[in-house]
């Protein structure tokens, strides 16, 4: 064995040759034994991308290759009718991947195509991510789901709120109680998003970032500023959808000790094997990110520029992943992830907390982020709620084919995922287009998967 060779391989030798002199094995034996030890060292040093997520034919997993199929249809019917540029689409069952789509392009004006390895930005999905990171820190004792979130954040300890139906102008109110980390977790602590009219104006006066643009905050800086604006509702008794996991990002670099963005690559990324997913892409990436499309007014696909992009009060751009000081990280909207990548974190979920040698959370933690939670804080939820997930659950009533417990979320810029512990089963969409003009392709992801099983 010559000394270039890995250090596994010299050590194996090395312990080889002392066998053979204190056994007295002979030239031949001690062969066999040394290809068996190599190839046991080999696959002990496998990486974790080898051992996870397989890819096996449909049938293997239950599934119908030709009702599969129906999803690279309905992809290519809607990039053939100029709906979208591409997109990437990914079913896996019982931990095996049986479909990959990828389809149409990523970048028309450069004739990039799709690839499996394409980098697409997934705003709100990053929101389980950094429900899954405090998690991990409420397992490790760090807090309880009902501590006051001014406890970590003391700039949240006098909230005021401007109460619905309040005239404009209104003096704002005390808040009726404080924020918990579960109102947090759940959307019910008050905080909104740019495009509420009553809110809204107030987040961009003070310039209060949402994800979706470059900042020159930092996390710690723009929760300070958020914590002066009075909430929309009193704290857990309403569901409104907003900056709760923003401060809930913050509030996991209080705990940890760590930037957001360092918490997720050492605790979550790196175990999990997600080598593509980052709040800001290194530069030999971002050639691989996806463009973003969106219809124009005369109904034509035309490619979205950096400063072009505009939700009702709020405004933004795509260029914030590779563009500006790159220090705000927005737990509530700021990573970019392949769809493999995705569908790792997906697994791991799906899994109760574990994929391969790394678990994040325990069975009994998952268990108890995946069950609807708003049923005991909120009156008349507008969906079921878990801690990070929507929930759908036959308890609501389902609108479209899925199975009971069925959890997962969207993003701003049209991608989608879902995860069906009935089924054993966990879906992705990714694609880049805003806005979307009411197309619904990645809503039906989640029904074409479940009507291609044919086998429990």
């Amino acid at each position: 064995m010559t000394s270039g060779a890995p250090p596994i391989l010299r050590r194996s030798a090395s312990h080889l040759a002392i066998m053979r002199l204190v056994l007295g094995y002979t030239e031949a034996a001690m062969n066999r034994i040394s290809r068996r030890t190599l190839i046991l060292s080999a696959l002990l040093a496998a990486p974790l991308a080898a051992q996870v997520l397989p890819r096996v034919p449909p049938e293997k997993a239950g599934f119908s290759s030709d009702r599969l199929a129906r999803i690279d249809a309905l992809v290519e019917h809607h990039i053939a009718a100029g709906d979208l540029a591409g997109a990437v689409t990914l079913i896996a069952r019982h931990g095996k991947i049986v479909h990959l789509g990828v389809h149409g392009m990523a970048d028309r004006e450069a004739g990039r195509p799709m690839k499996e390895d394409t980098i697409f930005r997934i705003a709100s999905m990053t929101k389980p991510i950094t429900s899954v990171a405090a998690m991990m820190l409420y397992e490790e004792g760090k807090f309880l789901l009902s501590d006051p979130v001014a406890k970590y954040l003391p700039e949240f300890a006098h909230m005021t709120v401007l109460p619905p139906g309040a005239p404009p102008g209104s003096t704002p109110v005390p808040a009726k109680r404080p924020i918990t980390i579960r109102h947090l977790l759940t959307h019910t602590a008050g905080f909104t998003y740019h495009w509420n009219p009553r809110i809204g104006p107030l987040y961009n006066a003070y310039g209060i970032p949402h994800g979706l643009g470059p900042t020159p905050y930092t996390l710690a800086e723009a929760m300070k500023l958020l914590a002066k604006i009075p909430l929309v509702n009193h704290p857990g008794e309403q569901w409104e959808y907003g900056l709760s996991i923003d401060v809930l990002g913050r509030l996991v670099e209080v705990a940890s000790g760590m930037s957001l963005d360092e918490f997720f690559r050492r605790r979550i990324f790196e175990p999990l094997g997600m080598k593509d997913t980052y709040f800001y892409l290194p530069p030999e990436k971002t050639a691989r990110l996806a463009a973003v499309y969106g219809k124009n007014k005369d109904g034509k696909l035309v490619r979205v520029e950096d400063e072009d992009v505009r939700a009702g009060e709020a405004s933004g751009s795509t260029d914030y992943p590779y563009a500006g000081p790159k220090k705000y990280f927005s737990g509530g909207g700021g990573l970019c992830a392949t769809a493999l990548d995705y569908a790792r974190f997906a697994q791991m979920i799906l899994n109760k907390g574990r994929l391969g040698d790394a678990r994040l959370l325990s069975p009994k933690t998952v268990e108890f982020m995946t069950m609807d939670h708003l049923g005991h804080i909120v009156k008349n939820p507008p969906l079921a709620f878990g801690l990070g997930f929507a929930i759908d659950t036959s308890e609501r009533g389902f609108t479209e084919l899925t199975s009971e417990g069925t959890h997962g979320w969207g993003g701003f810029w049209y991608t989608e995922f879902f995860i069906s512990p009935e089924t054993d089963m966990i879906g992705v969409f990714m694609a880049q287009l805003y806005p979307d003009g009411g197309l619904e392709v990645k809503q039906k992801l989640k029904v074409l998967a479940h009507q291609a099983i044919i086998e429990e």
